[in-house]
């Protein structure tokens, strides 16, 4: 009804057309969503490690297959996260500066994906310190220095962070 309503009033008044692309361009990016869910896929793989091997309960059951999900869940997001920056954020001046990039994030999608297939504790060590990079490189490219200290809360690793002191 409402676009009869538009079509009739265009018959009138003739409006012009327009078309737009965007991912609502609101230029806020912040590596720290996937830093977060490395960590976090770290630390499923830690309490997976803390279950028995075999003849689980069914409540040790129930606590591997949600352990589980929150890895895969965990995984698809720091992907996510990372083709977001990687494809609005990087533009050819960053690319120029950081020709990394590409090869840099293209590791850390083939590692999230092994990660979230297996629970190899030392392929999402090698996932964090690609993640970590990917955290420097975009901090540089706006200017602002980084540091690095384990995360405050387990598993407590080497995670990198903003110096936002002025």
């Amino acid at each position: 009804m409402l676009h009869s309503l538009f079509e009739r009033l265009d018959q009138i008044i003739p409006l012009g057309r327009v078309s737009a692309h965007c991912d609502i361009p609101c230029k806020i990016y912040d590596p720290v969503h996937a830093q977060i869910a490395v960590l976090t896929m770290i630390r499923m793989i830690d309490l997976l490690n803390e279950l028995p091997e075999k003849d689980l309960s069914k409540q040790q059951q129930a606590t591997f297959a949600r352990l589980i999900e929150q890895k895969e869940e965990h995984g698809k997001k720091l992907k996510e996260e990372v083709r977001i920056i990687w494809g609005d954020y990087f533009k050819q001046p960053q690319l120029d500066q950081f020709p990394e990039i590409h090869s840099l994030t293209h590791e850390i999608m083939m590692l999230a994906s092994v990660v979230k297939q297996e629970s190899d504790k030392d392929a999402a060590l090698k996932l964090l310190d690609k993640v970590n990079r990917f955290a420097e490189i975009f901090w540089e490219t706006k200017g602002v220095k980084t540091y690095k200290a384990d995360c405050p809360y387990l598993p407590e690793l080497p995670t990198v962070y903003p110096d936002l002191k002025p």
